[in-house]
């Protein structure tokens, strides 16, 4: 089973890798779009890598004019496959990356600030420690103060 879920685990994580990288995102596609652009006249025996070049665009925008369209079958192969990862990988992950970056919590804390809200924590558990042993006052099971930050 662990053999199953592996190659998953790799693609998962290319799949993360390439959403949180724009540029290499960009670079793939049009890697993609060259790549089928220079498959295609092989396959369709075409001579233009000019027209090849539009027929990978029209296809993986998926307007598909018909002006060119393949008539073999390693062409139709490869058409479906170039429409299939556009459709299901390219523009899904371009768009939940540019609508992750529109979508901003401006309440969240910035590092810094949860760095020196933890401090603070320490410092008011430290003075309530000091408080209760001045008074004789203990409360067994009480949580531990956090510990400070290790040296990195």
């Amino acid at each position: 089973m662990r053999l199953l879920l592996l190659p998953l685990r790799q693609i998962h994580r290319g799949l993360v890798w390439l959403a949180n990288s724009p540029r290499t995102l960009m670079l793939s596609y049009l890697m993609l779009i060259l790549v089928c652009a220079v498959l295609y006249p092989i396959f369709e025996e075409s001579e233009s890598f000019g027209d090849a070049l539009w027929w990978a665009v029209v296809t993986a925008s998926t307007v598909g004019y018909g002006d060119e369209a393949p008539t073999s079958l390693e062409g139709r192969v490869m058409a479906a496959v170039l429409i299939s990862i556009m459709v299901l990988l390219v523009v899904p992950l371009i768009t939940a990356h540019f609508a992750s970056k529109l979508i901003v919590d401006h309440d969240a804390f910035k590092h810094e600030e949860q760095e020196e809200l933890k401090d603070n924590l320490r410092r008011v558990r430290q003075l309530l420690e000091e408080l209760a042993e001045r008074q004789g006052i203990t409360s067994p099971g009480s949580a531990a103060p956090p510990s400070a930050p290790s040296d990195r």
